[in-house]
């Protein structure tokens, strides 16, 4: 009986949760919850943050299958955020994301490595300011469940990472800007609704 239970508690962790569907899942981005922000050393005085607030796209996920999920992000330029006009401004033209020759951003996943219940790596291709290159968040697993609110299914993720932009030919104000630029990412997604349903 205790090489049963002991076999029933790996599988069991195996999963990023246990009470979980069968198949896997297709979720849209709450927008209202979900960020994507940016931390970039300026002159040693401070991290400054930005965020993007145009994106869209969607993932797969399933609890019972979680390294066979999919991310794909597509990233509006123009909509960085600063929090200062001159600044967004700034940020928009050729030094930086220049918008005009590249008005997108994109990520598509192409592998998930399970670290624990509830972590992981997610790594995929960025493609910015026409060059793509590998990047990998580390991924934490939240919960997922019925929104108390919305009353749809909702899942839940958080992720941090690191990008070199000088990697992406964004090479102004270096080194005094910093190379690094730290991402934080927090994500809400609805189910679809045509989508299997947790029991």
């Amino acid at each position: 009986m205790r090489i049963i239970l002991a076999l029933v508690a790996v599988l069991l962790s195996f999963s990023f949760t246990s009470p979980a569907s069968a198949k896997m899942e297709r979720y849209h981005f709450d927008k209202k919850h979900t960020q994507i922000l940016f931390f970039v050393d300026h002159l040693g005085f401070s991290k400054s943050q930005g965020e993007f607030l145009g994106y869209d796209g969607y993932f797969t996920f399933d609890p019972e299958n979680a390294e066979a999920s999919t991310v794909t992000l597509t990233i509006k330029s123009s909509s960085i955020d600063m929090d200062d006009t001159e600044w967004d401004d700034h940020m928009k033209n050729h030094d930086f994301m220049n918008i005009k020759k590249f008005p997108d951003m994109k990520f598509v996943s192409t592998k998930i490595t399970k670290t624990g219940d509830k972590t992981g790596t997610l790594t995929g291709d960025l493609t910015l300011l026409g060059i793509t290159k590998p990047v990998t968040l580390d991924v934490t697993y939240n919960k997922s469940g019925i929104h108390p609110f919305s009353k749809r299914y909702v899942s839940g993720f958080s992720a941090t990472g690191t990008v070199k932009r000088s990697e992406f030919g964004m090479n102004y104000g270096l080194p005094m800007i910093g190379d690094d630029v730290a991402l934080r990412i927090e994500v809400e997604g609805f189910r679809e609704e045509n989508t299997p349903k947790n029991k």
